[in-house]
This record gives C-alpha cells, sequence and structure tokens, in this order.
C-alpha cells in the first residue's frame, strides 16, 4: 500500500484543480466521465466498475486535498455501473457513491446516470398557499396493480385525471429515494440522490412530474433530512473512520447523533455535509421540476430529542440556507415543515431568525378536529377544541398552515383511518360517514392549507400499511362520498364565484353551542365583504328543524353545500335545508339571522346570491 500524498501532492494537485470537472460524484462529459468523492481518511482510494471489468487496481484516484479524491475515465458511457474502493489502514471497503443519481438497487453498484429528459417546455407554477390543495400520496400503495411488487410512477400516473376531476391542484409524494428493500414508507433513505428503482427510477419519476403539470398538478415531494437509513448504509463509516462506534465523516459522532430512527443524525455542522443536504434539495427541485419540499420531521433537525435544551443551531441553519436558496432559485416553490409542535419561528422569514418554511403541518388542528368527530359519545365532544382548531394560526398569514384529518402519520403507528376510529365494527356505516365528513368540511372550510391522504375521499378505512394497496373499487361503491370532496374542493377555491371567503385570511367563530354541539364561523376576503361565506356544523345526533344563527349582513343567503344531501350517499337524509332569507333579529353578535335547517351530523355553507347568479 502507497504512502499518504505529501504536501507536495498535494498542493500539486489543488494547483491543477481548475483543469478538473467541477461537481461531486459521476461528472458525465463528451469524452467520459470524471468521479469525485469525499473521503478524508482514505489511504488510497480506487475506482471499479464495468468499465474496468472491476479491476481492484486499473484505476486509481487521486487525491486534491480537503478530502477529496478525483479521477477521469475516458470512454464512460452512461448506464455503466461503478464503485468505490476505498482503502484505510488494513481495511478496505467498496462504497457505493453518495451522490449516485442512479443505482441498480439499495445495496448494488452505482450507475452512469443520463440525466437527459424532454420537458416540453414544462414551466408550471404551482397555485399560492391561499388556492392550494394538497393530496399526499404513496407510490407504492396508490395503484399498484401487479401483485408481484409495489406501485410505480407509471401506474400511479394513470389516475392523474381522476385527480384533476377531483380537484386537487398538488401531490405530495412520500419519500423517494432509494430505500432498503421494495416495501417502504420511504422514511428509510438509503440513497438520498437516487430515485427509487422499485417506482421506476429517474426518468419514470419525470415522466409522472410532466405528465402532472400537463394536468395542473403541481408535485411535492417529501424529503427526510433528519437521519439517514439505517439500513443499506453505505455513508456509514464511509472511508472507515468513526468515533465512539458511530458513523464516521457523514454523521454525528456524539450524543448528538442519536434520532428516533437510529444514530444516524448527519452532522449539520460539518461543511460537506451541509453541502451534501444542500444540494440535494437544489437536485429535486432543478432536476426534477419539483414544486416544492416537504421536510420530514424537523422537530429532529432542530434538537437532539424534541426538547429546547437540546437544540441543534447548525441543523436549524441549514434549514435557513436550503429555504433561502429555494425561495431565491424557484420563484413560486413551497417548502412545508413537519414539526408538530406549534413552532411559530418555522414559518417566519429566515431575515427575522425563522427558519423560513412557506408553510408547516398543524397539530393544532388535526388532534382536536379528530377527537370531536371520533368521540363516542356527543357529550364528549368539545366546540371550545373546534373553535380553537378552526382559528388557530402562527403568525400572520392563516395559510402558514397545512390543516388535515388524516395523514399517512394519524393513520398508522396505533392509529386508523378516520372512518375506522369512528365505528371500528362498521368504518362505512351511517355514523363514520357522517362524522368524517363533519372533519373534511373543517378541512375545506376553516383558514389554511388542506389536505386530504390517499383513498380518504372514499372511505379508505383500517390503518396504512406499505404493503396494502388502495382498493380502487371502493371509489365507485362511494362515489357519492368521492363527489362530496369534488364538491368541497371547488367550495374551497371558488370555482364558481359564490365562495370567495374561503381563499382569505379571515374568520370569526360568530356561534358556540356546546350543549347543543353546534359551532358557526364566518370566512371572508377584505377585497368583496359582499362575498362572505357562512359555515354551520353539527356535532350532535339531534335534528334541529328551526335553528337560529347570526348572519353578517341582511337579505337572501344561498345554501351552496349540505352533508346531508341523499346525491351523497343513499343513507343520508336529504333534509330541505335549503335557502334562507335573514331578518333584522339581531343574533351572535350580528345585525342580522335566520331560522336554519340542521340534520344530525351535518354541515352547511351559505353565502350570498352574486350579481352573476
Amino acid at each position: 500500500m502507497t504512502a499518504a500524498p505529501t504536501s507536495q501532492t498535494n498542493l500539486f494537485t489543488s494547483l491543477t484543480l481548475e483543469k478538473h470537472h467541477h461537481g461531486m460524484g459521476c461528472i458525465k462529459h463528451e469524452k467520459g466521465a470524471a468521479f469525485r468523492v469525499w473521503a478524508p481518511h482514505a489511504e488510497e482510494l480506487y475506482l471499479i466498475g464495468t468499465f474496468n471489468d472491476w479491476d481492484e487496481t486499473a484505476t486509481p484516484m487521486q487525491p486534491e486535498g480537503n478530502g477529496h479524491w478525483y479521477v477521469d475515465v475516458p470512454g464512460v458511457e452512461y448506464g455503466a455501473e461503478y464503485l468505490y474502493l476505498i482503502h484505510n489502514g488494513d481495511e478496505s471497503f467498496r462504497r457505493i457513491d453518495p451522490y449516485a443519481r442512479e443505482v441498480t438497487n439499495s445495496v448494488g453498484n452505482a450507475m452512469v446516470h443520463d440525466p437527459s429528459f424532454d420537458w416540453q417546455g414544462d414551466d408550471f407554477q404551482l397555485a399560492p398557499l391561499n388556492e392550494l390543495v394538497i393530496y399526499e400520496m404513496h407510490v407504492g400503495t396508490f395503484n399498484a396493480t401487479d401483485e408481484s411488487g409495489p406501485g410505480t410512477f407509471a401506474e400511479a400516473a394513470k389516475k392523474l385525471t381522476y385527480l384533476k376531476r377531483l380537484g386537487v391542484n398538488a401531490i405530495q409524494l412520500m419519500p423517494l429515494a432509494e430505500f432498503a428493500g421494495d416495501y417502504s414508507w420511504g422514511y428509510n433513505p438509503a440513497h438520498i440522490y437516487a430515485v427509487e428503482s422499485a417506482y421506476g427510477g429517474p426518468k419514470a419519476l419525470k415522466q409522472l412530474v410532466r405528465l402532472a403539470h400537463q394536468h395542473g398538478i403541481g408535485v411535492i415531494l417529501d424529503v427526510v433530512y433528519n437521519h439517514f437509513g439505517p439500513s443499506d448504509l453505505d455513508i456509514w463509516q464511509f472511508d472507515g473512520w468513526n468515533e465512539n462506534g458511530k458513523g464516521g465523516i457523514y454523521f454525528y459522532n456524539d450524543w448528538r447523533c442519536s434520532t428516533p430512527w437510529g444514530d444516524t443524525r448527519p452532522d449539520y455542522g460539518r461543511g460537506e455535509v451541509r453541502s451534501y443536504i444542500h444540494d440535494n434539495a437544489m437536485m429535486w427541485m432543478e432536476d426534477y421540476h419539483m414544486d416544492g419540499l416537504r421536510y420530514d420531521m424537523t422537530l429532529f433537525i432542530r434538537s437532539v430529542d424534541g426538547t429546547e435544551q437540546s437544540s441543534i443551531p447548525e441543523g436549524w441553519s441549514l434549514a435557513q440556507w436550503v429555504n433561502r436558496s429555494i425561495a431565491d432559485r424557484f420563484p413560486g416553490a413551497i417548502t412545508i415543515a413537519e414539526d408538530l409542535q406549534n413552532n411559530e419561528w418555522l414559518t417566519k422569514p429566515v431575515d427575522f431568525g425563522g427558519a423560513g418554511f412557506n408553510t408547516q403541518w398543524d397539530a393544532g388542528f388535526v388532534h382536536p378536529v379528530r377527537a370531536a368527530v371520533q368521540a363516542a359519545n356527543d357529550s364528549d365532544r368539545s366546540m371550545q377544541a373546534v373553535r380553537d382548531a378552526v382559528c388557530h394560526r402562527y403568525n400572520i398569514d392563516v395559510f402558514e398552515r397545512v390543516i388535515y384529518s388524516e395523514s399517512h402519520d394519524e393513520v398508522a403507528n396505533g392509529k386508523q383511518r378516520v372512518v375506522s376510529e369512528i365505528d371500528p365494527n362498521d368504518p362505512t356505516g351511517l355514523f363514520a360517514q357522517k362524522r368524517s365528513v363533519l372533519a373534511a368540511t373543517l378541512v375545506f372550510t376553516a383558514p389554511g392549507v388542506p389536505m386530504l391522504f390517499q383513498g380518504q375521499e372514499f372511505l379508505r378505512y383500517g390503518w396504512f400499511d406499505d404493503s396494502n394497496p388502495i382498493d380502487w373499487d371502493q371509489a365507485e361503491e362511494f362515489s357519492g362520498i368521492v363527489r362530496l370532496y369534488h364538491d368541497l374542493i371547488r367550495l374551497r377555491l371558488d370555482r364558481d364565484g359564490n365562495s370567495h371567503g374561503l381563499t382569505g385570511q379571515y374568520v370569526h367563530v360568530s356561534h358556540l353551542n356546546d350543549s347543543d354541539k353546534v359551532i358557526a364561523f364566518r370566512r371572508w376576503r377584505n377585497d368583496d365583504p359582499q362575498r362572505d361565506v357562512m359555515v354551520v356544523l353539527n356535532f350532535a345526533n339531534i335534528n334541529h328543524h328551526a335553528y337560529r344563527i347570526g348572519f353578517p349582513t341582511p337579505g337572501e343567503w344561498k345554501c351552496r353545500f349540505s352533508s346531508d344531501a341523499k346525491i351523497y350517499s343513499d343513507e343520508f337524509g336529504d333534509a330541505p335545508i335549503g335557502d334562507v332569507v335573514t331578518d333584522d333579529e339581531p343574533w351572535d353578535g350580528m345585525s342580522a339571522s335566520a331560522e336554519i335547517v340542521l340534520p344530525p351530523y351535518t354541515a352547511v355553507m351559505f353565502s350570498r346570491e352574486t350579481a352573476t347568479e
């Protein structure tokens, strides 16, 4: 084994560095491909692959200084497979390139990736936050048609027309970085630059994104930067070095390494690791035309164990760096935090010390809303808690929160779909339908960015399992409920010009009756006070024939939505709610009021008649 490179060699290579191709990993060029890897503790390093018949000494890499090694190999073609052979003392390691854009599988070989793709002029722009409706999707189970493997990007693409008809304008894909095995939620990334091969790989992902954009649907990607692996993780002790038996150069090697998923927290304070994560985020945005990123559990990026006493300042500053770069380089794209600690600083601007996320998942909404509809007894439903969920905000902008009643976390890990929590014995029965629809109505009428989880719109029951695909026959069986979600989304986005207030910043809970379990709130925008929306929800099994509520202005208010309508389910009562004309009796602090029909477990929505009607 040769001696470690001398300082003269380091000086020589640094002086000639400008002649080298820039970048990390495999850098394809007209005459072949260059390769660069960071391995500061390697004593010798070789490139092995199909282009040199895996000869362990044929292609030595040269040190460049600062722990980087480089070689330029003529004649290397796209599709070639390769590995790094690292020598450290008496030990040798075959490693997949940490920057590999494509791998044969999580324990296979890196591949020389062909990035070319015809985007066909794609210049899609994501809807603004107040006009965004997100559909969370797990590719492996969303539309899996082959029982021999998980669902693929190509199969998911076949349902884009359905999603467009439903009305959503963004899909949020659960993590797609190459993970161990073929079945996973995706939160165990082994190679963060490579696209999961079992789903179809890089080209198929680009095809899905391009087609989604052609359908008017944005694509947001879930990324995992709070930990890596923990299995099939070639960057673990990558060049042989570690301290305390921990992960080596890419990871903290002290108490800060500990996460709920293993001792694999990246070292956010090390420049090479910071760049590794930052550049990965930029890759998803630039190379795959993503419209935004959702960061998994930022709590464990900014702290070790979720407490302020164990904060990681460099994790916070890394999030700031990535978010600022996305904002600068990709105007209109969004970043979403999953933190779930009601921390307003996540969505404050970087210039004011915030992390710079555009919006964040809101635990202050999902938990009280689920509790309200899942309680077995009406007396246990708290209208005060529902009011607080409706009105919760982080800062000035109400759309700094994503609101939902189901997500992948909320329907697994000991929890089930809302309908199963309501009635485990009859999850598609009347009560499950009625009360789950109350939660859905709140999602689409309360201020915030609404999100639903795949299959929620046709009463998918049970719990989420990465090997249990959606049964699309349910979409036909419960087509009325699908229509209900379609109608709610249409109202949320003001598609017919009669629900303008739902896109606004303002909400006021005007009526709270905790005895009868009725709540009403007003939604509005300052630009047109004649287009307010009133939402009324009955959380009890009580049929009200003449229930009085206040209205902000006198006149005729049209019923835009009733969750009791039989078009949504044959089991619903189809009560004749109808339009109302207010009288001048003050009520709920308003100058006008009217008596309305309010069936059990029903949500209704009213707005003023518009000039075009």
